[in-house]
């Protein structure tokens, strides 16, 4: 079996030689290259084509965010994102990183970790990471919000007119969204698209490690005219109309008698938050008033949930495989017949915003 050839980028020499040591003690990968700045690391992917390159954020000549926009627009790599979660700019870079293309991050070793726990977990997921077929990101192309010359928050224009409804009477009240790997680009693209002045709260859940979700809902908040904020234990649904609400990390989200709820209840599908809780709360409480969609992701978290949305007679999403960095999730669900229609990102957001509207002013 060939070996996962690594492109290792790191700015301190001591990480460097870290990563180096652990790459050569496992004899499924190899180091093809270890650099220390930006740009020499799209110099050596372009000439070498690696499996996987493990990626600091805070690099010189170059950073890491500028590298990855580069690379995914010009050498599509899956990426590992390896970076300090200490640092508040490191983690909003991050974030930028993650939807700009990256696949996954990795939280640098703190010290404090059992002999060699860390390293299994980098090996593990360079491994993984190192399996997924990526897909090309223009955005390195184009200006900071995906069009040329475009600077500051988004400001999503009208829903298009090739936005179809499907024939129902039903007022909405709720939305919700799950995405894992390639999520945090994909939200990006739903909220960009999004007009405001939605007519009803969205939820979501995001899988992301700990460090870096503790920042992600601010770091979205940022991103587009929208509100994010986190779930609160006891928040009234119907108070959280027009905002975006997030799952915050190790805790699921549940939905019960018009109230936000926090849970540490068992992971599901090795995970919490779960997608499928969330879901099936959604399912239970507001069944043919739900609208619900089903991100790029690996595994099938959210795919019976969102199964039972569409059962309770909701009306369900989940993108489109042209578009998903991991067409996991999303597939899982097709299989099971839990999708009403498979869209990209930007149609999911002008689909919920066109059904939670016609009600009230929206299209019709």
């Amino acid at each position: 079996m060939p070996k996962v050839r690594v492109l290792v980028v790191e700015d301190s020499v001591t990480i460097r030689e870290r990563l180096r040591e652990v790459l050569a003690s496992d004899p499924e990968v190899e180091a093809v290259a270890v650099v220390g700045d930006g740009k020499e690391a799209i110099e050596r992917c372009a000439e070498l084509r690696p499996d996987v390159v493990s990626l600091d954020m805070i690099l010189p000549v170059m950073s890491g965010l500028a590298a990855t926009e580069y690379i995914m627009a010009h050498c599509p790599t899956p990426i590992l994102i390896v970076s300090s979660s200490t640092n508040r700019g490191e983690i909003f870079k991050t974030c930028d990183a993650l939807a700009a293309g990256a696949v996954d991050v990795l939280e640098k070793p703190r010290g404090d970790e059992p002999e060699g726990e860390w390293e299994r977990k980098y090996l593990r997921a360079l491994k993984l990471v190192s399996r997924i077929k990526v897909i090309t990101h223009l955005r390195a192309r184009l200006g900071p919000l995906g069009w040329p010359g475009s600077l500051g928050r988004a400001t999503p224009a009208a829903p298009r007119p090739a936005v179809t409804l499907p024939p129902t009477g039903t007022v909405y009240r709720v939305a919700a969204l799950g995405a894992s790997t390639g999520g945090p680009g994909a939200l990006v693209d739903i909220l960009r698209a999004l007009p405001v002045n939605l007519a009803i709260p969205m939820f979501f859940v995001l899988h992301i490690d700990e460090p870096f979700g503790l920042a992600f809902a601010e770091w979205l908040d940022a991103q587009t005219p929208h509100r994010v904020v986190y779930a609160k234990e006891g928040d009234s649904v119907s108070g959280l109309t027009g905002k975006v609400v997030m799952a915050p990390p190790g805790r699921h989200l549940v939905l019960r008698g018009g109230r936000v709820q926090l849970t540490n209840d068992a992971e599901r599908h090795s995970c919490r938050p779960s997608i499928d809780v969330l879901f099936e709360s959604v399912a239970r409480e507001y069944g043919a008033a739900a609208i619900a969609g089903l991100l790029t992701g690996m595994g099938r978290d959210g795919a019976a949930g969102l199964l039972e949305i569409k059962r309770a007679g909701g009306h369900t999403m989940a993108q489109d495989e042209a578009t998903s960095v991991v067409y996991g999730m999303p597939r899982e669900a097709v299989v099971l017949g839990a999708v009403d229609r498979v869209l990209p990102p930007a149609d999911i957001a002008l689909v919920i915003w066109a059904l939670a509207n016609k009600e009230r002013g929206g299209l019709r």
